[in-house]
């Protein structure tokens, strides 16, 4: 049988046993429903806080935080196209503009997709930094309209380009006239504000919202209305929702962690011709998840962060001090030419890989030597191999030899 041959088989059937899926889209991260169960309070006050443009007044900056999966950017979205909507009814000159900042992640592109979204062209590069911020200016004056900004996830951007970015958007009113401009960051780091410059976090917290995380009754209520809008009636067992909730609710309350289970089992079902989604499918599910969002963490890290944990990796021990993954650190910025951070710095950037559960850090009890910090890799070191070896900058790197490790030996 030829490969095209198989293939047929496999997209034919694909098309004829679906099933199981009504709508899959209904379980993507991008998706916003009508309803976001218990999130009601927080939907009521994030539209009490940006209501005041209705009226043509500017409305407070915001910073929301919480830990991923917790609801604020499906709440923010909600609110705000109601809002759009609604500007349009009482004729206000209202528009937002939404952004991930782990994808638009420098202060020209950012400013790039903000000129962008009101009809300023520039182009994707050529341009000072300081220009695309003045065309963007000019641009959103002439325009007359009351301009929200959301960045999201605008702890990546702080941590790897400084607070330069909202330094200058929190201020951007002292320079407008026609037209006003309220900033909403969306934070997942909860100590984000140990980043910033106190000013720039004041201005920026003018109102603050938090999301706690959902509990696994929550989640299960989450689950059961998305599961009616996106599986055919009767191919979703209770028990797989209450698993895939629990399990969720075991990681933080992570409700996109829910959906992705939810979503990834349907697909194991289907591949395997099963006519019921169970518990065992949201299992498998979460074996292949877990190997997943490893890369997709890796991937999305810093550069410095990167470095920090290839710096581990090329230690090759059972475990690490800082001082040691430091002076290899210092080794790699060099070949590649990167500005150092200090010790303290690199320190932060360890507790936060810790936090991820991509390194453990441990701080032992040397006796009369004092207390020390023991680091070692929490995950194989061939994902890091194959996470790196896509990178063309990092890739070069996993074969370096680092001069302290090879003087060490001596």
């Amino acid at each position: 049988m030829t490969k095209h041959n198989l293939l047929d088989d496999v997209f034919e059937n694909f098309v004829n046993n679906d099933h199981l899926f009504k709508d899959r889209e209904v379980l993507r991260h991008d998706y916003i429903p009508d309803n976001l169960p218990h999130r009601e309070d927080l939907i009521r006050l994030l539209g009490a806080t940006v209501a005041p443009v209705l009226k043509n007044a500017r409305c407070s900056n915001i910073f929301i935080y919480g830990k991923t999966g917790t609801g604020k950017t499906a709440v923010t979205k909600f609110v705000l196209s109601h809002l759009e909507s609604k500007a349009k009814e009482y004729g206000a000159s209202v528009k937002f503009c939404y952004l991930n900042c782990r994808i638009t992640n420098s202060e020209y592109r950012v400013f790039a997709n903000l000129s962008n979204s009101i009809g300023v062209t520039v182009p994707f590069t050529g341009l000072s930094v300081g220009e695309v911020a003045d065309r963007f200016k000019v641009g959103l004056d002439s325009s007359r309209i009351l301009f929200i900004i959301v960045l999201d996830e605008i702890d990546s951007i702080i941590k790897s380009r400084g607070d330069g970015l909202l330094y200058e958007l929190t201020r951007i009113n002292e320079t407008l006239t026609k037209s006003k401009v309220t900033v909403i960051g969306i934070s997942n780091d909860l100590r984000l504000k140990d980043f910033l410059d106190p000013r720039v976090f004041s201005s920026l917290s003018e109102e603050e919202m938090v999301f706690r995380p959902y509990n696994a009754n929550e989640l299960r209520d989450i689950l059961f209305e998305r599961s009616k809008l996106s599986f055919n009636k009767g191919c979703m067992s209770e028990a797989a929702i209450s698993i895939a909730s629990a399990l969720a609710a075991a990681e933080h309350g992570d409700a996109r962690r829910a959906l992705d289970l939810l979503r990834v089992a349907g697909e194991v079902a289907e591949r395997n011709g099963a006519i019921l989604i169970t518990d065992v499918h949201v299992r498998d599910a979460e074996k292949h998840i877990e190997h997943n969002r490893v890369v997709e963490a890796i991937e999305n890290l810093t550069l410095h962060s990167k470095l920090v944990l290839l710096s581990v990796y090329l230690l090759n021990k059972s475990s690490a001090t800082t001082g040691e993954i430091y002076d290899i650190y210092n080794e790699l910025c060099g070949e590649l030419g990167n500005n150092l951070l200090t010790q303290r710095r690199l320190g932060t950037l360890v507790n936060e890989l810790d936090a991820m559960g991509i390194l453990n850090a441990k701080v032992i009890s040397m006796g009369r030597y004092g207390r020390t910090k023991k680091i070692r890799l929490e995950i194989s070191r061939t994902l890091i191999k194959d996470v790196f070896s896509a990178d063309d900058r990092l890739d070069k790197l996993l074969k370096y030899k680092p001069k302290t490790v090879s003087k060490n030996k001596k």
